[in-house]
């Protein structure tokens, strides 16, 4: 069931889970906390399924996930965009980038054997091999995008997040030039999402800290297609005994439908939210929106 728009505010967030496997725990957290926001400001909540990476895409995984947020009584709203549908469109977004773009013929083991050191994320910061123009007998594998040198606009990107308060990223030195079509022919996340946050409308973006180091080249982007950069909050991801992200790689479980309130306690209070236990769904998310809008929508004296 959606709603209805009529008494939508201008706020437009999103859930943007990757169909790799079915809901577990750290992706109730990320749905949870984007879907209070929204219903914290009176806003639009829009589930979108990002499947640009078909290579980690499981049958049956993205009917799954929506299965469960309904179960968890989280109700989107408007239509829910694909992205493995959408390649023409972001064919047309790199066209527009092509001032700003090169092939590259790198391969995984020549970009570490070179690479001028590790990002935050653990990715390698290309050491801008191609940047000139590929070696001679070099075939291009993918197409980058260059970032800015020093003394150039958008070098340092700074953006101030909802959770974790101010942040800033140099391009050059944190990240390097970076990859908007893979070696396999698929379309980097980040252009997709890019892309399809400016085309939704998506006015606040509540997602996992995994994502934290995305977020300067995102907005890069979002500079060079003139489009808006919407509000971040990167909320805490849920960890397995080894200190790993919680992902189907990590031996995440899969999420028991048949207790949705139980998991949405568990979920609610890893997000420091105090909230008690709940007689219904109804009720639990009454309380959720009440706090949420408390501790992140009023001001604090």
């Amino acid at each position: 069931m959606t709603h209805s728009t009529s008494s939508f505010s201008g706020y437009i967030g999103r859930f943007a889970p990757s169909p790799s496997g079915p809901l577990h725990a750290g992706s109730l957290v990320a749905a949870m906390a984007s879907y209070l926001d929204a219903r914290a400001h009176g806003g639009r909540w829009l589930v979108r399924i990002e499947d640009i990476d078909e290579a980690r895409t499981v049958a049956g995984a993205a009917d799954a996930i929506l299965h469960a947020l309904q179960a968890f009584g989280m109700q989107h709203d408007g239509d829910i965009l694909v992205q493995s549908r959408r390649k023409d469109v972001y064919q047309r977004a790199f066209d527009r980038l092509t001032d700003y773009t090169y092939p590259c013929g790198c391969t995984r083991r020549e970009i570490a054997d070179s690479r001028l050191g590790t990002a935050a994320d653990g990715a390698a910061i290309y050491p801008g091999t191609c940047r000139h123009g590929l070696a001679p007998g070099r075939v291009a594998r993918a197409l980058r995008l260059r970032v800015p040198d020093v003394g150039q606009p958008d070098e340092t990107i700074i953006f101030d997040d909802r959770w974790l308060g101010p942040q800033v990223q140099h391009l050059a030195t944190e990240v390097g030039d970076f990859v908007l079509k893979r070696a396999d022919g698929f379309w980097a996340y980040q252009l997709a999402v890019v892309v399809d946050d400016a085309e939704q409308g998506i006015t606040h973006i509540v997602r996992g800290t995994d994502l934290l180091e995305s977020t300067g080249r995102q907005i890069y982007l979002q500079h060079l297609l003139d489009y808006p950069t919407p509000s971040y909050m990167h909320v805490p991801v849920v960890r397995n005994a080894q200190g790993e992200k919680l992902s189907k790689q990590t031996g995440a479980r899969a999420l028991d439908l048949t207790r949705p309130l139980d998991e949405l306690l568990l979920a609610a209070r890893f997000l420091q939210l105090d909230i008690a236990p709940a007689s219904s769904l109804a009720h639990f998310w009454e309380q959720a929106t009440t706090i949420w809008r408390m501790n992140f929508l009023v001001p604090h004296r």
